[in-house]
């Protein structure tokens, strides 16, 4: 199945039509498309190159075993693209991760010090990140890739309940930045 199979106006419309014949991999792909349109907001062309990487990365991790995990294959292929996810106690790179994920989408962050990873702890800066994207339309997403990770995404404020939506279906604890 391919990127441009899906419409991204769709959402979910025909994503688990025949329920009792629902093909595991073309849902999985299906919630995997849904959720880099919502990541990359009007980058479909950037959607559509981390969607193909996906399914190379996913299907090598061995598809819909149980083993294969859809979830860390989107995270590796969105990783510093439309996504960021670092140590929860590297500010630095949190700093860096944020203003580069809000460039994406033209926003700026005023961080209100001179080097904020000196001194803010890491949910402060999502704080302020989440807070200088909803003046512009986005809402910032976190949810904890591991004892040590943090990992976080924007997407369109408008979708709000989709995200949260498709990140439960695929099994995503998230919550908002703020």
């Amino acid at each position: 199945m391919s990127a441009d199979e899906y419409d991204p106006d769709d959402n979910f419309a025909h994503g688990l039509e025949g329920v009792d014949d629902i093909d595991e991999d073309a849902a999985t792909e299906q919630l995997a498309w849904q959720w880099l349109l919502y990541v990359n907001p009007d980058d479909e062309d950037g959607a559509q190159e981390q969607f193909a990487a996906w399914q190379e990365a996913w299907l090598a991790a061995g598809g819909n075993d149980a083993d294969a995990d859809p979830v860390a294959a989107l995270a590796a292929v969105t990783d510093w693209r439309s996504s960021v996810q670092v140590d929860v106690d590297d500010a630095a790179a949190l700093v860096d991760g944020l203003t580069q994920l809000v460039a994406r989408v033209d926003v700026q962050i005023d961080w209100g010090v001179d080097d904020p990873a000196d001194d803010a702890d890491p949910e402060s800066l999502m704080a302020e990140a989440h807070a200088a994207l909803r003046q512009h339309g986005y809402t910032l997403w976190v949810w904890d890739a591991g004892s040590d990770k943090s990992a976080a995404w924007l997407a369109y404020r408008r979708d709000d309940d989709a995200v949260r939506t498709l990140a439960s279906a695929l099994g995503i604890p998230v919550r908002a930045g703020a």
